[in-house]
């Protein structure tokens, strides 16, 4: 069953020679009980690991069933040691940190035998060695006998055919002795069992066989015997320890180590805290500087006007004293940086395929004049959309014409919903409804409710400075747009001039009803200036009212005329143009707006207005304004250097973390080294061993990086209000969940990295060795 043949076993320290095993051969039969006694030193224990696997031999050979061991790789002794072999100690070798149960189920949990199975028969193997009653005790429950018990069931539980036992009885008194030498001469009679002695007494008593050792030798055997030549009938069966086995195994062992497991993970998580504080302050204030950016945008968007004024270096020419007799006509530098912006029909066609995710709120202005009439009391009056007090809209309109019109209320875009997606984003209703189409306007007022006193008295109200007007006077006020054809007259020879009779006008059944659907409030103090306080109204009313009046009389007449059709003075082309827009015969915007939604998507708008002028002669380009670049080259990249800079900072606590844990994995290494005897004997592999340890460092990197997390998230409640305090920003600290999950399994994965040397450290050291540490 099992033969020795020739082995030899040298140890080498400095010159000398130890002989542990010199030449030996012997043959074992499959069932009875062998004792080798001789004296310490002798080489009885190293024969005994030899058999075991733990010790491999030099030379020799070492066969099993008839099968050679002399090929054998680690994985395959590892096997063997784990099906075939039971190891029984003299100080027990039982895990302290496992219950009985488990110890006794360790070596079937390293074969990979299924729960059910496992459990019950490690509950009949620790029945049959007498402790049932004792199997949900914990080691230091047990007296000595009652730990090599479970030993002996730890060693039979996987029914291994061989029994090896190394001085089974040398910590027991005599009585015990007894009964543990009873134990395993019953249990000689299903194996063979090899038992290392140095009492002849119970040797004699109890042994089948004695061979007596001596120097590395057998001096003599009492009952040799000579195994026949047979066929290898030998199979290994593989170790197969799962990740999960070993987390199960590590989390008991940290179990045993609740404080100091605890300040582990906290201490590794310092690192973890301080990098999802910077993160949670930096994704707040991110925000914060987001929603700065958006209200600055909106009050200062992209503009293009039809006349914008070109960035021109300033004169580096010396000034110099003419002694001349003539004049030197020359253009002023203002009117050298004017340039005139062409914005055709292609032009704004390419404005209108600008990402809208780049700016969902382009608006359009028109110097298109309201024919805008009201009725107070019963008396109908002309009324304007106008924060100016008296003024024109052009000065080449009459006094009389400019107090008809609706020139100089505040426009919003009606690209995004009829501009109902950028009133909300900036005010919040107070009274009324938000505009629901072109034909809602809506009062704008301040945070105390505040408003132009002009905007008021052009609507058609009498309202004295200070003086306080309920919400129902003002909501649901109804204004009259006629058309020109209805609101002009010819007098004849190409001049025309306004109806007299507003009734008529007013109850015209072609006019266009238009009222203010409700009083809007800014939310923020960023908002203030993004609409003047006063009417406004979206940018489609003045489309609508340029499709009504492009093809009238009255435009038609002033295109064909060079002179103003209401007032007969001569018109250059630069006047009749203004007048015909005026009148509502140009689509031509007056200007365009565009709202970026943040700085970073500006710059994209800018590139993308930029790419129209590539290629186009100075005069075919189209020049914008850019209010807000400026706050965008200072604030623009400024936030991420910040957070790289701290998070690099607080990346060093990380580190000093991953030495730490690296620290103390090597500890426990030292603390387990008879544990980790104690699994190789079992047939634990190297990687078992590793993945062991390696479990233990994940479960403190995952707690770490949990608790930092959580700390962190903690932390955010009373920042924020030690912010709010200081800054009167609100809830600026806030935790990304993506950041969180990525913070744990950054530290679950620095941590498993400054475990694993000593981890494979762990894996290294000699089984046998392993065993005889303290």
């Amino acid at each position: 069953m099992l033969e020795l043949k020739h082995i030899k076993k040298y140890y080498y320290v400095g010159d000398s020679v130890t002989k542990a095993l010199d030449d030996v051969s012997v043959s074992f039969r499959e069932q009875e009980f062998v004792a080798i006694l001789g004296p310490s030193g002798s080489g009885k224990t190293t024969l005994l690991n030899g058999v075991g696997g733990l010790d491999i031999y030099d030379s020799g050979d070492l066969v099993i069933d008839g099968k050679s061991t002399k090929d054998f790789s680690e994985s395959d002794w590892d096997a063997y040691r784990n099906n075939s072999v039971g190891f029984i100690f003299q100080s027990y070798n039982v895990i302290g940190h496992l219950s009985i149960l488990d110890n006794v189920e360790l070596g079937m949990t390293l074969s990979g035998v299924p729960n059910e199975e496992k459990t019950q028969k490690a509950r009949e193997a620790l029945e049959r060695v007498g402790l049932g009653p004792h199997i949900n005790k914990k080691p230091n429950q047990l007296s000595g006998g009652q730990l090599q018990r479970v030993a002996i069931a730890r060693a039979i539980a996987n029914n291994p055919s061989i029994l090896l036992c190394d001085e089974p009885t040398g910590a027991l008194d005599t009585e015990t002795s007894e009964q543990i030498m009873k134990l395993i001469k019953e249990l000689s009679k299903e194996r063979l069992v090899v038992m290392v002695t140095h009492n002849p007494t119970l040797a004699n008593e109890y042994a089948d066989r004695i061979i007596n050792f001596a120097d590395g030798k057998i001096l003599n055997d009492s009952n040799p015997y000579t195994e026949d030549e047979s066929k290898d009938n030998f199979e290994l069966k593989k170790t197969k320890m799962t990740f999960w086995t070993a987390l199960k195994l590590s989390f008991t062992n940290l179990k045993t180590k609740k404080a100091r497991t605890a300040l582990t993970a906290f201490a590794s998580s310092i690192g973890i805290i301080s990098i999802a504080i910077v993160l949670a302050l930096s994704s707040g204030f991110q925000k914060q500087i987001d929603k700065t950016q958006g209200n600055t945008l909106a009050q200062f968007p992209v503009t293009i006007s039809q006349v914008a004024s070109k960035q021109t270096a300033p004169s580096t020419d010396k000034v110099k004293k003419s002694n001349s007799k003539q004049v030197t006509a020359k253009l002023s530098q203002q009117e050298k940086s004017t340039h005139t912006n062409k914005l055709n029909k292609n032009y704004l066609n390419y404005i209108k395929k600008l990402d809208p995710e780049l700016s969902k709120d382009v608006t359009y202005t028109y110097s298109t004049g309201m024919n805008l009439l009201t009725k107070i009391n019963g008396k109908v009056k002309t009324a304007q959309f106008s924060n100016t007090s008296g003024s024109s809209p052009t000065s080449t309109m009459t006094s009389a014409m400019s107090s008809s019109t609706g020139i100089g209320g505040s426009v919003y875009p009606s690209t995004s919903n009829d501009g109902k997606n950028f009133l909300k984003k900036h005010y919040k209703v107070i009274s009324g409804s938000m505009p629901q189409n072109a034909n809602d306007v809506v009062l704008i007022v301040d945070r105390n409710n505040d408003t132009n006193i002009n905007a008021l008295k052009n609507i058609g109200m009498k309202v004295k400075d200070g003086q306080k007007l309920d919400f129902n006077k003002i909501v649901g006020q109804e204004f009259k747009i006629v058309n020109n054809n209805d609101y002009y007259r010819q007098l004849g020879a190409g001049m025309y001039a306004p109806n007299t009779d507003m009734d008529s006008l007013y109850n015209n059944s072609n006019n266009t009803t238009v009222k203010i659907s409700g009083i809007l409030r800014v939310k923020s103090k960023s908002s203030e200036n993004i609409l003047s306080s006063g009417i406004a109204y979206s940018d489609k009313l003045t489309q609508n009212i340029i499709a009504n009046n492009k093809n009238s009389d009255i435009v038609k007449a002033q295109k064909n005329s060079d002179s103003n059709v209401l007032t007969g003075a001569s018109a250059d082309d630069t006047t009749k143009e203004s007048l015909v827009s005026y009148l509502g015969g140009s689509t031509t915007p007056a200007s365009i707006l565009i709202y970026p939604n943040t700085f970073k998507n500006k710059d994209k708008v800018l590139k993308y207005l930029d790419k129209y002028n590539k290629g186009k002669k100075a005069s075919d380009k189209v020049i914008y304004t850019d209010l807000a670049g400026q706050v965008s080259n200072l604030t623009g990249g400024l936030m991420d250097a910040i957070t790289y800079v701290l998070v690099a900072f607080a990346g060093i606590s990380l580190v000093t973390s991953m030495i730490m844990i690296a620290i103390i994995t090597y500890t426990s290494v030292l603390e387990r080294t008879k544990e980790i005897g104690i699994l190789k004997a079992l047939g634990a592999r190297k990687k078992d061993i590793t993945r062991v340890f390696d479990a233990e460092t994940t479960i403190l990197g995952v707690t770490s990086g949990l608790l930092g997390v959580i700390i962190a998230w903690l932390a955010t409640f009373p920042i924020n209000i030690i912010l709010k305090n200081m800054t009167d920003l609100s809830n600026v600290s806030q935790l990304n969940p993506v950041h969180a999950i990525i913070l744990v399994i950054v530290s679950t994965v620095l941590t498993v990295i400054g475990g694993h040397i000593p981890a494979r450290m762990a894996a290294k050291k000699d089984a046998a060795t392993a065993l005889r540490s303290e």
